[in-house]
């Protein structure tokens, strides 16, 4: 395992972190803490969860984990995210400082901590003054109930807006950003990385295997069945399998993996896993396994590096292909400024 700072901190993470949307759901308890107990064994450190996950059943399984062994906590950097509703009320939801108050306390209780590592904003909320938002992150940091925030899902100009405003304010800025980044998604690479990398906050991106395409499960023309995700759910299952299926650029990035993972002797997952580790600004990718078999696949992209050349190779099957303004030519060459002329 590798470890890398937590943005512009001085908190060390595993460059794979566990991703626990699954926990009650999709994994029983006695199979989450089993993941839990294998991901910590193999070295990581940063173990990710929500409120909203499971309804909350998620933190309280990572709540009964740690409070199993005292010495867990201090082992764990230890994420979870606050916004969504928990309850119908109106206040229930959102970016305010009565609803992250309310989210924050109740999260602590089901995690059975008195801090969380990194506390994260689910998304951005329209309704509500990002000073007040800032406020309340900035007095649960100086309470001692939180070490550092982040945002999750903010796009490129709000990244920018949190700063920004967090430095006028003279208070704490977030030291990362969770969006959703793999080879079939890549458009945040023309403004929201760089935002990012502008702005010292390091990348957890989730959903690194595409919803499971990019582990070949899925085949052109073959509906999804079974024991997949999209086979499970099949009205939502066939839409979102049309939706992606349709583009060529889908199964070029699918044989270019596979391609790449056949030459290495590696799975699909590891190969797309060791791309995105290795992106820029990237600090840890986030992990969504159903079962310890899956986890210890994944695990083993820790410390995998591509080539070179593959890169070169997955990042043209994958380029996202923005075709004209802003981002076509205009920004390329901007990306690509370099000093011409002289004798």
């Amino acid at each position: 395992m590798q470890y890398r700072l937590l943005g512009r901190s001085g908190t060390s993470v595993s460059n794979l972190a566990l991703g626990t949307m699954t926990f009650g759901t999709e994994t029983d308890p006695d199979g989450a803490h089993a993941q839990l107990d294998q991901f910590l064994d193999a070295g990581g450190n940063l173990v990710d969860t929500a409120d909203v996950y499971s309804g909350g059943t998620s933190e309280e399984i990572i709540g009964r984990w740690l409070a199993a062994d005292a010495g867990r906590r201090d082992r764990v950097v230890l994420a979870t995210k606050g916004r969504f509703p928990m309850a119908d009320g109106p206040n229930d939801v959102g970016l305010s400082h009565r609803h992250l108050r309310s989210a924050l306390e109740a999260s602590l209780r089901r995690l059975r901590t008195d801090w969380i590592d990194l506390y994260q904003v689910h998304s951005h909320d329209p309704l509500t003054p990002i000073e007040e938002t800032l406020r309340f992150l900035d007095d649960a940091v100086r309470a001692g109930k939180i070490n550092y925030y982040g945002l999750s899902n903010f796009t490129g100009w709000q990244v920018q807006q949190a700063v920004s405003t967090a430095e006028r304010l003279g208070v704490r800025a977030p030291v990362t950003l969770q969006p959703q980044y793999n080879l079939l998604v890549r458009e945040i690479e023309w403004e929201i990385v760089p935002a990012c990398q502008a702005n010292g906050l390091g990348l957890l991106p989730w959903s690194p295997l595409g919803g499971g395409w990019l582990t070949g499960k899925y085949r052109k023309e073959e509906r999804p069945s079974g024991a997949t995700r999209l086979g499970e759910d099949p009205e939502r299952g066939v839409e979102a399998y049309d939706r992606r299926s349709g583009r060529q650029r889908t199964w070029d990035v699918v044989d270019a993996v596979r391609d790449v993972a056949d030459e290495q002797g590696m799975s699909m997952a590891q190969v797309a896993l060791a791309w995105l580790s290795d992106r820029p600004a990237v600090t840890s990718v986030i992990l969504g396994a159903r079962t310890t078999e899956q986890l210890e696949d994944n695990l083993q992209a820790a410390d995998l590096h591509l080539s070179a050349e593959q890169t070169e190779r997955l990042d043209a099957a994958s380029d996202p292909e923005a075709a004209d303004y802003p981002y076509g030519r205009p920004g390329v060459e901007q990306r690509d400024r370099k000093i011409t002329g002289g004798r």
